[in-house]
């Protein structure tokens, strides 16, 4: 960043770090350095260190480290070009004056501060129509039923585009040429070369760049015009992959909050915002950019996806968390529960059941892994073919997180989950990232997980045994923990023959295979047709311990996935994390009870 002789190699030669770094934390002498507490994650004893002499900064405890600008960086959220700066002004340094423009760049420069005012003078124009026309005073009227008063139309900037199709034209062309209307994206030609307003008949909300100057609108139409809504063009002062609709107003809320609320549209953003959650932005009607993500992360790292329930609204929900994924981001996903026979989005959810019963859902969204498997649990499990179409939705989000040991934790989720034997699926993966594949090409009865030895054995006993089969048959239901074999690949098996012996009768393979599904009843004559061993109650024992033991393992699992959904919690003022809440309290001490009975069986 700082190449040897020049400016920014100079404002590091002649910054002092300890001043730098001191604007922001507090800092005490401690032998040849300084220490305090850390300002990038919560510590109550100091691991934070700045060496005066070689102008590093490196903290002990989270790990992060570098130079004076990386750390400016990272504690304001921006780019080296602005970091420069901010260290220049804070040691005093001039910053030297910018080379001469070119007579291109300087006319390209004007042009786009022409096009900035004709977007402020436009946002101007709709709310003047919004309140003092006809058509808009009915635009006005549809917008305070849906929950929005003066101050938020206000607040927001509506407005509201006359239907006519040249009135925003006669307006602008008082002051403005029609070269620079026509670059502006807020006026076409018609093929006679006629001027007119793009926008007609519409609902009008602004676009602002992150530093609150409006470059862009979207409009709603009002009835039942198509397109629903119609953004602006890309011009050279918008870049529809590169704006968040409402993080001028959010971006200090998202850095207080430590997270931001991904929607996907303006009412939602409006209504989740007024509803006290300022930390929300919406993509502005376009499937999550590079630029989008980018830009958020300057302000957050974790994020809460909350797209409408609809099948458009999933896609890009998932569209967004490969691309939030790839960027290291760290995600949950809410999915809005219905309410009654209606899809609740953001907007409609708020305003039928109130802001707190969104505030909770939103806490306790689920982590993205924990979404995408229950939607690939959605499809057909019970054959190797519903199996390998699980695996194939789950692929390209595997494949995007960058990090291996994530992965690799993936691979056993997506094994446990969808009853798939692990070592055959990390095989497959394996293949597939080495071949480059965005699907795994396995034979789809690979994706059938085997059943192991104790269960198979226990399949036998219960056709076999006729000394403690009914006493078996009890310990495999369980009691009030539910049936033992509940979640193995064996469990259709286990259910069918645990009911003969309910019957008081002997099991017959021949007539339990007849309820089986083919998987499970090829599956019950292959153990049936092993050469059994003469069956003992203490095999019985070690095989019902094995079940016991994968049972609280699953238990363990599940706590740890509920552990996971914690709500989302912001830092304290100063740094510090809040207590946890009892239900996390709850949750670590039952973990801990189920490491301990773990522990307890033989290995």
């Amino acid at each position: 960043m700082a190449e040897a002789g020049s400016f920014a190699d100079r404002v590091k030669q002649q910054a002092d770090i300890v001043r730098v770094i001191g604007d922001y934390v507090r800092l005490k002498k401690s032998g040849q350095n300084f220490t305090g507490l850390c300002p990038f994650h919560s510590e109550k004893t100091p691991s934070f260190a700045v060496h005066p002499v070689r102008q590093i900064y490196h903290c002990f405890g989270c790990g992060v480290g570098g130079d004076v600008f990386s750390f400016v960086m990272a504690i304001e959220k921006c780019e080296f070009p602005e970091a420069l700066r901010t260290v220049a002004e804070k040691c005093g340094i001039t910053i030297p004056a910018p080379r001469a423009l070119t007579p291109e760049e300087k006319q390209a420069n004007q042009q786009r501060g022409e096009l900035l005012e004709m977007h402020r003078e436009t946002a101007a124009f709709f709310a003047q129509q919004l309140e003092s026309t006809a058509e808009g005073r009915a635009a006005h009227a549809y917008l305070e039923d849906r929950g929005l008063d003066r101050e938020a139309i206000a607040q927001f900037g509506l407005g509201y585009a006359p239907s006519s199709g040249e009135a925003l034209c006669r307006h602008l062309s008082q002051k403005h040429p029609d070269q620079l209307l026509e670059l502006s994206g807020l006026v076409s030609r018609d093929p006679g070369a006629r001027l007119y307003d793009r926008f007609r008949r519409r609902i009008m909300f602004p676009i602002a760049s992150e530093s609150g100057k409006v470059v862009a609108f979207g409009g709603r139409a009002v009835g039942d015009e198509l397109p629903k809504y119609m953004n602006s063009p890309e011009t050279s002062i918008y870049s529809k992959s590169n704006v968040l609709y409402h993080l001028d107003r959010a971006k200090e809320a998202i850095r207080q909050k430590d997270f931001a609320v991904l929607v996907e549209g303006y009412m939602d953003t409006i209504t989740v915002a007024r509803a006290g959650l300022g930390n929300v932005l919406a993509s502005c009607g376009t499937s999550l950019a590079e630029g989008q993500v980018k830009l958020l992360s300057r302000f957050t790292r974790r994020v809460v996806v909350n797209y409408d329930p609809d099948t458009a609204g999933q896609a890009a929900t998932e569209r967004s968390l490969a691309i939030l994924l790839e960027h290291g981001l760290d995600v949950r996903v809410l999915a809005l529960p219905p309410i009654g026979e209606k899809r609740a989005d953001p907007d409609l959810f708020i305003r039928e059941q109130g802001a707190e019963a969104y505030r909770k859902l939103l806490e306790a969204a689920p982590a993205y892994l924990n979404y995408l498997i229950a939607r690939a649990q959605q499809m057909d499990l019970t054959t190797g073919e519903g199996k390998l179409r699980a695996v194939n939705f789950l692929m390209p989000y595997v494949q995007r997180v960058p990090n291996r040991l994530l992965r690799s934790e993936w691979a056993t989720r997506i094994a446990q989950e969808l009853r798939v034997d692990e070592p055959v699926l990390r095989e497959t993966l394996r293949r597939a990232a080495a071949d480059r594949r965005g699907e795994v090409k396995a034979k789809p009865e690979l994706m059938a997980r085997a059943a192991k030895p104790a269960e198979r054995r226990l399949v036998q006993m219960l056709v076999e045994a006729d000394g403690f089969r009914d006493k078996l048959a009890r310990e495999l239901r369980g009691g009030e923990l539910g049936e033992l074999y509940k979640g193995l690949e064996t469990e259709r098996v286990f259910a069918a023959l645990v009911a003969a012996c309910e019957l008081g009768e002997r099991p017959d393979p021949a007539a339990v295979a007849k309820t089986l599904p083919d998987n499970d009843r090829r599956l019950l004559f292959e153990i049936v047709f092993e050469l059994p061993a003469e069956p003992t109650w203490n095999e019985a024992e070690s095989c019902l311990a094995v079940l016991r033991r994968r049972r609280v393992e699953a238990e363990l699992a599940a706590v740890q996935k509920q552990i996971e959904a914690q709500p989302v919690a912001a830092a304290a003022p100063g740094g510090t994390v809040r207590p946890a809440s009892e239900e996390l309290r709850r949750l670590l001490q039952h973990k801990h009870e189920l490491h301990r009975r773990l522990a307890e069986f033989p290995e």
